[in-house]
């Protein structure tokens, strides 16, 4: 009855947490209202925590409790990304020690360090991206439990007071991981199950594991040459439900309790980052890689739209209130018409797009490298409300919760607001 009664307690709340990559829906959207316009280094900063180290994965929170995961060392880069940007090599910390993973808590309302569950990053380490490192994943929670997923495999549930509940090394049970550049998809919550995407082209796999025990509830196995960076996405359909995969051969829909084949579209493409969204019966994704494409599809694999060039290569897509924002490598950011797919505005920002766009209240938040956050007006016309500096190197997406903006720096996890 304790159980029931803290669970009802806790669903009033759900709306107003950000409890896995790109938040409560999954899509980049919050309730949230009267957010933070403006802020600075110095100006309309609640907390600023220090991170011990680095990584690309987003804030993730529920109640008073932020989770964010890390890795500590360098560890080995991919050789063709050294040059990828020169301003990059700023992510190497020139540590030498042994590579360790962090899962860390802070408390929401002050930045206070909870606890910190810190192991050893165990077999084969995937040399990766200057941009990212094993940290790249995002931790998804229920609100009892947190799980952090690694990008050698490694992959623990921790319960709220960073006691480990249980764990798997998935580069070791399984095969040890191996894509181009490190892997980057967030494990995602579905019913009782932990979904764990592997599109690495030596043997591809969905994993579901029974999130209370760890232990294995089915193995889809997905052939081989295949590359996925995305976050597996649940749609809800009348009678229902669909996982969509974002995969270099195609876009797949399969069936979230089986990982059986349910329809497929789309044409390859080379390094799919992106996580679509879904509204009102319409999917929307970019596909990643170079300018990328774009599109609209009808669950089914209908194609309603599609734009051949220009999408993001990292950053997902965000649909809000009809319009559909990109913000893309090149530091270009572009409002679409979700109806059709025609270009409502168009403008360079300055310097690059890695994190995701969020929005709430009306409002959208654009976050570059530089640490700059864009917030504009929702419409179809563009209207920059404010320009924010921190002067802060960020990657990650930012989350919103509880009437604050929480963005994870390369040094630092800062709340925005009072």
């Amino acid at each position: 009855m304790m159980r029931f009664l803290m669970l009802l307690t806790a669903l009033p709340l759900m709306a107003q947490n950000w409890p896995q990559w790109r938040g409560p829906t999954a899509d980049g959207i919050s309730t949230e209202k009267n957010l933070p316009l403006r802020w600075s280094k110095t100006e309309n900063i609640a907390w600023r925590a220090p991170l011990k180290g680095m990584g690309t994965s987003t804030p993730v929170v529920w109640g008073d409790h932020i989770f964010l995961t890390s890795q500590l060392g360098d560890g080995p880069f991919e050789g063709r990304s050294r040059d990828f940007e020169g301003a990059a090599a700023a992510r190497r910390t020139g540590e030498t020690e042994k590579v360790r993973f962090s899962v860390q808590a802070f408390h929401r309302v002050t930045g206070k360090l909870l606890w910190d569950y810190t192991f050893d990053g165990e077999g084969v380490l995937q040399p990766v991206h200057i941009k990212h490192n094993l940290a790249s994943p995002s931790c998804v929670t229920d609100g009892e439990r947190v799980y952090a997923w690694f990008g050698n495999g490694q992959l623990v549930a921790l319960d709220f007071t960073g006691k480990l509940v249980w764990k798997h090394h998935l580069g070791r049970e399984v095969a040890p991981f191996d894509v181009l550049w490190g892997h980057g998809s967030s494990p995602t919550l579905y019913k009782d199950s932990l979904l764990l995407l592997c599109d690495h082209p030596p043997g591809a796999y969905l994993l579901a594991l029974d999130k209370r025990t760890g232990a294995q509830r089915w193995r889809k196995d997905r052939g081989k040459e295949k590359r996925s960076y995305t976050t597996p996405f649940v749609i809800k359909l009348a009678g229902h439900d669909e996982l969509i995969l974002n995969s270099s051969q195609r876009v797949d829909a399969l069936d979230p309790t089986t990982g059986e084949l349910l329809w497929s579209a789309g044409e390859p493409n080379r390094v799919p980052v992106p996580t679509p969204v879904f509204h009102n019966g319409v999917l929307y994704l970019n596909r990643g890689y170079s300018s990328s494409p774009y599109l609209a599809l009808q669950p089914g694999g209908g194609v309603k739209w599609e734009v051949k060039t220009g999408g993001p290569y990292v950053s997902s897509l965000l649909y809000y209130q009809g319009i559909l924002y990109l913000a893309n490598e090149t530091g270009i950011a572009s409002a679409v018409d979700a109806a059709d797919g025609k270009t409502l505005w168009k403008d360079r920002f300055g310097s690059v797009f890695s994190s995701s766009p969020v929005a709430a209240d009306g409002k959208v938040y654009l976050v570059n490298e530089e640490g700059v956050t864009f917030v504009l007006e929702a419409g179809r016309q563009k209207k920059v409300l404010a320009e924010n500096h921190l002067e802060e190197r960020i990657l990650a997406s930012p989350a919103i919760a509880q009437g604050r903006i929480y963005l994870r720096s390369d040094s630092h996890l800062l709340a925005i607001g009072k």
